[in-house]
């Protein structure tokens, strides 16, 4: 079986590539569910619409912007290469500041909790991130080190996986694969654990926490890593602040009462 083609869809002049379609695509399903959870809570229906159209080119902008600050060597000969999204290169912790940041201004100009729209909007981020690390897959990146076919097939991996997994003639892990199901997995509690009537801000932290204790270990998988240093991948640094600022966070709003109000309170 051949690589698979990362475009999409060619009219005349124009490439459409799998990777924005598949990114595209997960924005949109984050935010479908996020609309139906977003009235069930008593806010306007247009909220999380408003939201994305605002956060969604941010959140691309940082994301890009963080990539290419690890990576300017690749882009300092040709820079307009930097706009070439399409070929990849959308750094996940890029896209949590872009998001984070649209989320505070949001909040203050609507006058609604930052922590109840971030606890509203953290199962959809989980499920995003599970469908969009399928562009990556196109794009034969976010792999890890070398294996052998026998290990892959091991896995009980389909064969369109594997092949794509064979890369300039060597096999990969497909790290790609294992965040995706970590983050569908994690999807999936959340969407449960909201219904337990958790503290208000604690679905959104339980989010940073979770992804981030996965993508420390997976990232040590990998060998695109955005680094530090020589030996320290850039996401792994993050990973672990983000967890260390998760736990502190909770045990701050709740010694300061901050944490009082539940998930399924009602106002805003």
């Amino acid at each position: 079986m051949d690589r698979i083609d990362p475009v999409a869809i060619e009219l005349g002049p124009i490439q459409i590539y799998w990777y924005g379609l598949i990114i595209v695509a997960s924005a949109l399903i984050g935010l479908w569910i996020a609309v139906r959870e977003s009235e069930r809570r008593g806010l306007p229906r247009d909220t999380f619409v408003d939201l994305l159209f605002i956060g969604f080119p941010v959140s691309v902008v940082f994301a890009r912007l963080y990539y290419v600050l690890f990576n300017w060597e690749t882009y300092a000969e040709n820079p307009l290469r930097v706009f070439a999204v399409w070929e990849g290169g959308l750094a996940m912790h890029g896209v949590l500041i872009g998001a984070a940041l649209t989320l505070i201004v949001f909040a203050r100009v609507k006058n609604i909790s930052f922590w109840q729209l971030a606890d509203i909007m953290a199962p959809s981020l989980l499920l995003a991130q599970a469908i969009g690390r399928w562009g990556n897959f196109i794009n034969q990146e976010a792999h890890g080190g070398p294996v052998s076919r026998e290990f892959l097939e091991g896995l009980y991996l389909p064969d369109f996986i594997i092949e794509q997994m064979f890369i300039n003639g060597t096999y990969y892990h497909p790290t790609f694969l294992y965040e995706s199901i970590w983050n569908f997995a994690g999807f999936i509690g959340l969407m449960l654990l909201r219904r337990v009537n958790v503290r208000r801000g604690e679905l959104f932290l339980t989010y940073l926490l979770y992804y981030s204790l996965g993508r420390f270990f997976i990232e040590g998988l990998r060998t695109d890593s955005l680094l530090l240093t020589d030996n320290l991948p850039a996401a792994q640094v993050a990973s672990l602040l983000l967890m260390v600022f998760a736990v502190v966070m909770i045990a701050y709003r709740r010694k300061k009462g901050y944490a009082d109000v539940r998930y399924l309170d009602e106002g805003v």
